[in-house]
């Protein structure tokens, strides 16, 4: 039993996907104030319409029924870059979503079509080795080899494909891609799996497939989300737990328009240097399988063992694990102020010991603990570009967007996408009323 097993049997428990019908987007109208009440209210009417117009979209290009499904981004509290290492993290489905319609086709091939980027491609089922062509398409490719490869027959398919997600952001929209696509597919081929091998499953097909070597948290979340709800998930065991969310803190994602690239590139190179740092320890540590293992001390004691930017990528997973444990125990004492100092702890090692912030990420964390009703702040996904996540006082929300857009552009001569977001739920079917 690892060190962190007596903490974990307290708070974790086996939790559960439910099941849902059309998901709320934005804050409602006695959440927030101003004219993010009105942005959000429009966000929420938007989105709710866009299965059925979605399916009548379907219905124009290929003729007859679909179905739709649906599955969240995510928002990492933190826990970042721990879930490749067996460690914990605290992410959270967000209320903006890819949506797909799929129905059925005659032949073994799926034509899928991207509304977004007016691009379409077509995969043959009975392609011998298939490789990835480093397009979006590879991802709904990958699920279906990987399928396959589990042993099921998959039929041919028509899927339209409408996003709400930025790509590139570090909102795992290639995750809820995945997601939706496994869902679709198994559906239309009358199939099912349950949530979690659906998650392991589309965690293959980026990992094998695609060859981004991340850990499950961004399939987890899109599959097993729960609105209102972080989830704490120990990637060793997969157990996890729902936790809620304080309910006068609003999620406000900070768009820093850095768009990053993870296939390949600085995301691989860290997880090699960390699993570098774990075979250079063995040597003296000979029990450990992955820097879950390790202690700061221990760590610090081998430190000459190890190159120092290898011993800077452990330090930062080591501590933030135990980061991720403070925030699971200031939620539960509701000790925001402890909540808030973790999430800039966390930003300050993603910074200099890990080193996968850049110059945006930083101003932009930097404007936002500059602004009134911000409890916490850090970057969030895997770094290199994208988005921050701030933890704001709900009341101060309209107030904080403004100012962090106006600061941001006038820093970078960039103009910032921000998202407010409740947390989501997790992937599902869309039961048309």
């Amino acid at each position: 039993m690892d060190r962190d097993a007596a903490y974990l049997a307290s708070v974790l428990g086996i939790g559960f996907c439910e099941p849902m019908l059309l998901p709320e987007a934005g804050l409602s109208a006695s959440e927030s104030t101003g004219s993010f009440e009105s942005d959000s209210m429009t966000k929420q009417k938007s989105e709710s319409a866009i299965p059925e117009k979605l399916a009548e979209r379907f219905a124009a290009r290929y003729g007859g029924e679909a179905r739709v499904f649906c599955a969240p981004g995510r928002v990492n509290l933190i826990g970042e870059h721990t879930d490749y290492n067996d460690g914990l993290v605290l992410p959270a489905a967000i209320d903006s979503y890819i949506w797909i319609a799929v129905g059925l086709r005659e032949d073994e091939v799926l034509e899928v079509c991207s509304e977004n980027l007016q691009q379409e491609a077509q995969i043959s089922l009975n392609e011998r080795n298939p490789r990835a062509k480093k397009k979006w398409s590879d991802y709904v490719q990958g699920v279906a080899v990987m399928l396959h490869a589990a042993g099921i027959h998959l039929r041919g398919a028509n899927l339209l494909i409408h996003s709400g997600l930025p790509s590139g952001a570090g909102l795992s929209s290639s995750a809820a891609l995945e997601v939706s696509s496994a869902l679709a597919l198994l559906a239309i081929s009358g199939q099912s799996l349950e949530p979690l091998e659906i998650a392991k499953l589309c965690r293959r097909a980026e990992n094998d497939f695609v060859g981004t070597r991340c850990g499950i948290m961004d399939q987890f979340a899109a599959c097993l989300g729960r609105a209102g709800h972080a989830l704490l998930l120990d990637c060793r065991s997969l157990e996890y737990r729902a936790l809620p969310l304080p309910p006068n803190l609003t999620m406000v994602i900070c768009n820093t328009m850095v768009k990053h690239e993870h296939a390949g590139g600085g995301y691989n190179t860290r997880r090699a240097e960390c699993e570098e740092g774990v075979r250079l320890l063995q040597r003296k540590l000979p029990g450990i399988k992955a820097l879950r293992d390790v202690s700061l001390p221990e760590l610090e004691a081998h430190q000459r063992d190890l190159p120092d930017s290898v011993y800077r990528r452990c330090r930062h997973v080591v501590t933030e694990n135990t980061r991720v444990l403070s925030t699971v125990t200031a939620l539960r004492d509701g000790d925001l102020t402890a909540l808030g100092k973790n999430l800039a702890a966390s930003h300050r090692s993603l910074r200099d010991d890990f080193e996968v912030s850049c110059h945006e990420l930083d101003v932009m964390v930097e404007l936002a603990l500059r602004s009134d009703g911000v409890l916490g702040a850090r970057m969030t996904g895997g770094g290199f570009g994208g988005c921050t996540i701030n933890l704001v006082h709900t009341e101060r929300v309209n107030a904080f967007c403004e100012s962090v857009s106006t600061g941001y552009q006038q820093a970078t001569g960039k103009i910032p996408d921000i998202y407010v977001s409740k947390a989501g739920a997790g992937a599902a079917e869309i039961v048309q009323r």
